[in-house]
């Protein structure tokens, strides 16, 4: 594995992990003071920031962009809805691109309203991604499915492991991989197989970790800095590194008890020393 142990440069910060604390352009020169390498900002953070603006900012900062949260969201009740939510997905395309991200995350979504029909949500989703690859290619834009916790099946992402989002990927063609979560994946008992797969088919196109706390107060909302909680994050980097992944280590975290409350320069340092010493 890559010698993590006095290097920033390979360190990604989502901006989740600090937004209750600082806006994105505080953010970025959070990220820019303490050297850590990249950068992963919500399209929410940068629209209040303004697209060209947190732009000129992330390159006079000399961040990468990991990737930009979020496309996806598919399915919908009717056909209108679905065809707004494709637009949806092309201005986040756009967007990516002017930011240089190497890619765009999709959390595809999950039952479109009044739905209980778990197939017709991922047909949609599948249709919905199709209805965008080629946009996304025109813009040498990758698309990166993120995997979530079948936790999440109802409302957020219908897309639950990563041999699902695979075989999406492999219908789909080039330009679409896959984004891993540690906190979706690390339960899955055949995700060692399902990462060498996507490495073989150059598919996996982020990395991201936090931990999962036992116990955890709530299942969006306290996700764990890495080291503080049951995930053996270096083992699924070894698995990750193993299968050829050479970008960035992305640190996510939603924690609202606990690191939303904190000092950020002080969150941004903890997450160098667990990025250096846990994963």
């Amino acid at each position: 594995m890559r010698d993590l142990s006095n290097d920033t440069s390979l360190l990604s910060l989502n901006a989740a992990t600090v937004r209750k604390q600082w806006n994105l352009a505080e953010i970025i020169d959070g990220c820019a003071r303490h050297r850590i390498g990249g950068i992963a900002p919500w399209r929410d953070q940068v629209a209040e920031c303004g697209l060209n603006e947190a732009a000129r900012r992330v390159r006079d900062a000399g961040l990468k962009v990991t990737g930009l949260c979020r496309g996806g969201m598919f399915p919908a009740a009717d056909r209108a809805g679905l065809l707004a939510n494709i637009e949806d997905n092309k201005r986040a395309i756009d967007e990516a691109a002017t930011l240089g991200a190497e890619c765009l995350v999709l959390v595809v979504g999950g039952l479109p309203e009044g739905s209980r029909d778990l197939d017709l949500a991922r047909a949609q989703v599948f249709d919905g991604i199709g209805a965008v690859t080629e946009y996304a290619r025109s813009c040498q834009m990758p698309l990166a499915i993120e995997p979530l916790h079948p936790m999440y099946a109802a409302d957020r992402a219908c897309v639950n492991t990563t041999a699902q989002a695979l075989d999406l990927c492999d219908r789909l063609g080039d330009g679409v991989g896959v984004a891993l979560d540690a906190y979706h994946v690390w339960w899955d008992p055949d995700v060692k197989t399902q990462i060498a797969r996507a490495g073989r088919n150059g598919q996996l196109l982020a990395w991201h970790v936090c931990d999962w706390l036992v116990p955890t107060k709530d299942l969006l909302l306290d996700r764990g800095m890495p080291g503080d909680g049951v995930i053996d994050l270096k083992k699924l980097r070894g698995w990750v590194e193993d299968a050829g992944y050479t970008g960035s280590c992305e640190v996510e975290i939603f924690s609202q008890d606990t690191w939303w409350k904190q000092d950020p320069d002080d969150v941004l340092k903890t997450c160098i020393v667990r990025h250096q010493t846990v994963v």
